[in-house]
């Protein structure tokens, strides 16, 4: 039987920094090490490669008429930067009360240490278990999975013969509290550089004659909201699904107050769209953000120019029904549109994804044609979490973006069961990222639970 907290140290220990080239040896050996707990497992492995990290396609056979479950996850990390807020060194991974500590813990080594080990466990009790499984464990999801959609087109037929995806990149609120996910924003975006002159002007010889480029991209940026906060891009909410009543209702039972997430965010007061309160808003509305702009001088003291180039990155979030290509080029149209006269326009495009939504059985908006496999599981989840973590799940749309959901969904037709494993205390992406034993612990007795559960009968 494997010991989740000892394999998760070892697999901790490799820096598996996607973004950096310098760690490609970190990607390596967390990849090898995932291939040999599967292949310990049983399973039959093959690495495929990609245009930069391999992806794990790990497959437990069986009779075709079993269910068949894909397990998704990624054996990357992020940065660790800044390195000298750590307690302890990233990649040293070391328990302190009941929590471990090192970069890729919860996000997404930590998940997928519960499902290895609840695997294992089922199969020491059932070496035949009548359930067909295929892990699916990408190297680049922390950069945008680029090489997600190419596979996906040459591995679909072979998806498609899978009943759903079973994964645990998602947040709950607590320890005590576990979210089933049912849906994802969508992600889009593009950089706008806007250029006036053909080199950088003193200021004082020439203020006054030109457009700015950065007063114009000010400009242009300020348009994009309304005065009430709504995205002023027009048919940017043309498609958007409104949440249903249950949805609401679920999220009125989160175990938190507005007051709560206010303090959290260390903000005097919210700024949200009409119709939606803060937590609705970030989980039911599209947003529009500014995530870089700059232009001119940025170093210290001053220096009086008219900068010859500006630029802003911008990125935005969507919600079911919204498609992430539309809604750039309804993005881009906008602003060539609002571009004043003698400012030269240019865009380099940002990766993104469509959102994603799933509807649990017995509610009123239920699909009527839902396979019985994927209702069959949330039952077998909705069961095993509520007797290993003491309360029921809440069924919750989350705010952040797992672009291959989406993906998959498009490509092969399959829904996802999505259990949130991390919390906000594990600090994601930042440093003193850590996992908490008590869900590594109950994790693993829920996952054995649903995978009994999955299990032909």
């Amino acid at each position: 039987m494997l010991d989740p907290l000892q394999l998760l140290i070892e697999y901790a220990r490799f820096p598996s920094i996607s973004a950096d080239p310098a760690y490609r040896e970190g990607l390596a050996g967390a990849r090898q090490y995932a291939c040999g707990v599967l292949e310990k497992l049983g399973f039959k492995v093959e690495v495929v490669p990609t245009g930069l990290h391999p992806i794990i396609l790990a497959e437990r056979g069986g009779d075709r008429a079993w269910p068949h479950v894909i397990i998704y996850g990624h054996y990357d990390v992020q940065p660790a930067d800044p390195l000298d807020k750590w307690t302890t060194p990233a990649f040293e991974p070391v328990v302190r009360g009941r929590r471990l500590y090192a970069r890729g813990t919860a996000d997404n080594k930590g998940p997928q240490a519960v499902q290895f080990a609840a695997l294992a466990r089922v199969l020491e009790e059932n070496p035949n278990l009548p359930l067909r499984i295929t892990f699916l464990i990408e190297g680049e999801e922390e950069i945008g999975s680029p090489s997600f959609g190419e596979f996906l087109k040459k591995h679909r037929d072979r998806l498609r013969e899978a009943n759903l995806v079973v994964l645990s990149d998602t947040g709950s609120p607590n320890a005590d509290q576990i979210v089933i996910t049912t849906g994802l924003r969508g992600l889009t975006g593009l950089e706008v550089t806007l250029t006036g002159p053909r080199t950088d002007l003193h200021s004082g010889i020439h203020g006054g004659a030109i457009l700015n480029p950065l007063q114009a991209l000010c400009e242009l940026c300020a348009s994009l909201h309304a005065p009430d906060g709504r995205v002023n891009i027009p048919g940017f909410y043309d498609d958007v699904r409104e949440p249903a009543q249950w949805e609401r209702d679920e999220l009125a039972k989160y175990p938190y107050t507005l007051d709560d997430y206010r303090q959290f965010l260390g903000v005097s007061q919210f700024y949200t769209a009409p119709g939606y309160t803060a937590l609705e808003a970030v989980r039911f509305g599209p947003t529009l953000d500014f995530n870089g702009i700059g232009g001119g001088y940025q170093g210290e003291g001053s220096k009086t120019v008219i900068p010859s180039k500006a630029f802003a990155k911008i990125t935005m979030r969507l919600v079911p029904d919204q498609k992430a290509e539309v809604i750039r080029d309804l993005l881009e149209k906008t602003l060539r549109h609002r571009c004043p006269a003698g400012i030269k326009m240019e865009f380099s495009m940002k990766e993104g994804g469509s959102p994603y939504a799933v509807i649990p059985p017995g509610r009123p908006n239920t699909p009527a044609d839902q396979p019985p496999v994927v209702a069959r599981a949330f039952a077998a989840a909705d069961a095993a979490i509520t007797e290993c973590f003491g309360k029921k799940p809440l069924y919750l749309r989350e705010g952040g973006s797992v672009p291959i959901i989406g993906q998959i969904k498009q490509q092969t037709g399959l829904d996802s069961l999505m259990i949130g494993l991390f919390t906000p205390e594990d600090n994601l992406h930042a440093p003193d990222e850590s996992f908490s034993l008590d869900i590594l612990e109950r994790g693993v007795n829920t996952y054995a639970k649903l995978l009994k559960g999955l299990a032909a009968g």
